[in-house]
This record gives structure tokens, sequence and C-alpha cells, in this order.
């Protein structure tokens, strides 16, 4: 056989030989659960109490004990919250445009994927809520009927945030939801005490398998996934817009929603490979999330990762094309060689440089260094939206406005213990729910001849 045969037929599913073999291997987790799960979630949970407290502490005190100030107005906060509703786009773009698309290949991850999705969206709700300096009227931001005609801004564009993100959190928890049903009924018949039987039975909602059942499933499967597709660009485009309408060099570029739209899948992806190879690794889940998983997702990464090194090289010349001098000096001096130079270079290293190893096959199924490769486009991704926020606003037209920044010590715990909340969510996830679309697992099992071989 050829080696491009040998690369197609790399399996899907490894060594299930019946629905029942299969159902005990994936819900095995759930009712004998691994015990570095356990001890995750301590660091992780008190990671979370940093957060909240941090956070808390900014609500009380007010945003003086972060490191903003005139004129960088945004800086950690707006950067966080950009870089967490960019990790949620890899869950809609494998759920839902890989599922219109047929790709099997996204059966094993989906899941993993769509609940990554929903706890970046808790994240990233919470820092612009945060920003407002008085959270407490966060309401006033969604269009509610107000008697005291207290309507919002529509020309702020936190209102598009919030409009965006509610939107986008709500239709992927519906679709993450609606696909459980079948496998949460699946946990409910086989769970092994009558506590959990209830508690998977109530949240099954009735479900019993019947055709009826089903027909509705997939309809409703189906359109939610259509829905949720166009959030994929529409989401993170109006994210970028809060940067694109203002006419603050280093910002106004009709570039950015596709290069953020880019940068977003680009993140995610490397968020999904952050947490599945570590997973696959501890609970021995070879047999499920096979190798052609991982190499499919190294290639979206490499793809993606292209086209934002595509979108670091039009900016600069954008800058100079347009002959505007403040838009030459942040993209051709500023960023390269001000104050937060380093941070502008590990941006270009970790998004550009780094993915371009993924040419090779044997790095995308080298485990650990697909692992190193994830978590530096993590950093890089995070330092790219530093570089946008920050820089482009500490040396802006006047030099008798400019600036120094510097995080505070609140800024970093709420960095970091965002983090860790992910972390709990994620783990008290994979603790409790079936975090494997089982039941496309089964049908995946009658259309793909199931190999024998354990995958590396």
């Amino acid at each position: 056989m050829s080696m491009a045969g040998q690369h197609a037929a790399d399996p899907l599913l490894i060594g299930t030989s019946d629905d029942a073999a299969l159902t005990q291997r994936v819900l095995r987790p759930l009712w004998s659960p691994h015990p570095a799960l356990g001890w995750l979630m301590i660091p992780a949970a008190l990671g979370s109490l940093v957060f909240i407290t941090a956070l808390c502490y900014t609500f009380v005190t007010g945003i003086g004990v972060w490191g903003n100030n005139i004129p960088v107005g945004w800086a950690f906060a707006i950067t966080n919250f950009v870089w967490w509703i960019g990790i949620g786009h890899a869950g809609t773009f494998i759920s839902a445009i890989l599922y219109l698309l047929q790709q099997e290949w996204r059966t094993s991850i989906n899941r993993i994927a769509e609940a990554m999705t929903l706890f970046a969206v808790v994240n990233a709700g919470l820092f612009p809520i945060a920003h407002l300096g008085r959270p407490w009227f966060f309401y006033w931001l969604a269009p509610y009927p107000a008697t005291m005609e207290l309507w919002p801004q529509f020309r702020s564009s936190l209102t598009w945030d919030v409009a965006a993100i509610s939107t986008y959190g709500t239709v992927s928890f519906l679709f993450w939801y609606l696909g459980l049903l079948p496998d949460l009924a699946t946990a409910r018949d086989t769970a092994p005490t009558r506590l959990r039987r209830r508690l998977y039975g109530l949240c099954a909602l009735g479900w019993r398998g019947a055709a009826s059942h089903w027909r509705s499933y997939r309809i409703a499967y189906l359109l939610l996934a259509g829905l949720a597709t166009p959030l994929v660009v529409s989401v993170h485009s109006i994210v970028s817009l809060d940067f694109a309408v203002a006419k603050q060099p280093g910002w106004h570029s009709t570039i950015f929603p596709p290069y953020f739209v880019a940068g977003a899948i680009f993140s995610g992806f490397a968020m999904v490979l952050t947490l599945v190879i570590p997973l696959r690794a501890l609970l021995r889940l070879q047999d499920v999330i096979t190798m052609r998983h991982i190499d499919n997702m190294a290639k979206v990464l490499l793809a993606t990762g292209s086209i934002v090194a595509y979108s670091y090289l039009l900016e600069p010349f954008t800058a100079w094309y347009s002959g505007d001098p403040y838009e030459r000096y942040i993209q051709l001096v500023g960023r390269p060689a001000g104050p937060f130079a380093w941070v502008f270079w590990l941006t270009i290293v970790c998004n550009v440089l780094v993915p371009q190893v993924l040419w090779l096959r044997s790095l995308r199924r080298n485990l650990v260094a697909l692992l190193i490769i994830s978590l530096l486009v993590q950093l890089g991704m995070w330092s790219e939206r530093f570089v946008i926020v920050v820089t482009s606003l500490q040396r802006g037209a006047l030099p008798s406005s400019w600036s120094s920044y510097s995080p505070t010590l609140i800024d970093a715990c709420l960095l970091f213990g965002s983090m860790s909340l992910f972390l709990f969510l994620f783990l008290v996830f994979v603790r409790f729910v079936p975090f494997i679309a089982l039941s496309e697992l089964k049908l995946l099992r009658r259309k793909e001849p199931v190999e024998t071989q354990v995958s590396p």
C-alpha cells in the first residue's frame, strides 16, 4: 500500500466489538473516575477562588486597582475578553460547521469542544461587566423595555458585545444540551445507583429512543447547526468591530473581522488540543480519540495559523500604503521597536514560526510536541491581543499624551484565576457528563471498519 493510502486508512475508532462494549468504554470514567481528576480539581478550585476574590475586590474597590491609566483605558480586561471569546469559536466550528460538512472525524471531540465553548464564554462575559466601572448596572446594556427610558446606547461597542455573547452563549448551550440527550438517557439506563439514575433521567427530559424522538432530534440538531454556523463569523466580527470602528491608529482597519475570526479558530483549536491530549492519555481514550483526530486538528491549526501569519504581513503593508504617519508609526515602529517590542516578537514567534513545523507529519503525530505547540499558540494569541490593545493606546498621536502601562497583582489574579475557573468547570464536566458523543460513535461504528490494534 502507498504511503498516501496508509494515511487515509487511519481509523476513527479502534477495538470496540459491539455497542455494549462501546457504551461501557465511554461511560466508564463517569462511574470509575481517575483519581488524578480529583487531585486536579483542588488547585483548579483554589485558583477559581482567587479569581472570584479578585473580581469581588474589583467590584467593591473599583477598576482603579487595575493597571489601566490614561490613555491606556483598555488593557488586561479587554485582552482577556477577546482571548476567551476567541477560544470558544473552535467548539462551534467543530460541532456545527463540520457536522454540516459531514466530517465524521469530529465525532469523538465535538462534545469536549462544545463544553469548552460554554466555559470560555462564561469567562469572556465576566470581563466586560467588570470593565463597566459600575457592574451592578450591567442590565442597562440589554435592550429591555425601560419605564425610566434608560435605553441602551447602541453607539457603544459594549452593547454589541452583550448581544454577541448572549446570542452565542444561548445557541451554543442549546446545541450542546440537545446533543447530550441520547447519552444522558444511556447514562440513566446504565448508572450503578438509584440516585444517579434519577438525576440523569431528569436531565434526559424523558428521552426513550423512540423513532419519533430521533426524528425530532435530527431535525432540531440540523437546524441548530445551521443557526450556529453563521455565529462563527458574526460573533468575533462584532468583537473586532469594537476596535475597527474607532479612529485609533492600530485599530482602524477593515482586515480586523476576517483576521479576528481566523485567529479565534486558531486559538480555539489550540485549546482543544491542549485539553484533548492530556485527557486522552489520562483516561486511556486512544481507542476513541485516535491519531486521525489529532492529525486533523493539527492540520486545521496549521491552516488557520497560516491565515493569521498572512494577516500579520498585511497589517504593516496596509499601514505603509495608507500614507498615514500615525498608522505607520504604530505598525512599523511602535509595535516592533516600542516599549512592548518583546511581546510583539513573542507573538510572531508563537503564532507564525512555531505552527509551521506542523507541515511535518511526524510532528503532527508527536503528542508531546503537539501539546507544547498548542500551549505556545495560546501564549502567542493572548500576546497578540495584548499588543493590539495596549501598544495602540500607549503611543497615541500626541507624544505629550504618551504613557507607560504595567499590570497590577489584581490583573494577574484575574487572568490566571479565569484559567483556573475554566479548568475547574471542564474537570467537573468530565467527571459528571458523558464527554464523548456516544450515540454518534455507535453510528460511526456501523459506517467504518473498526481496527483491532491500539492507537499510539
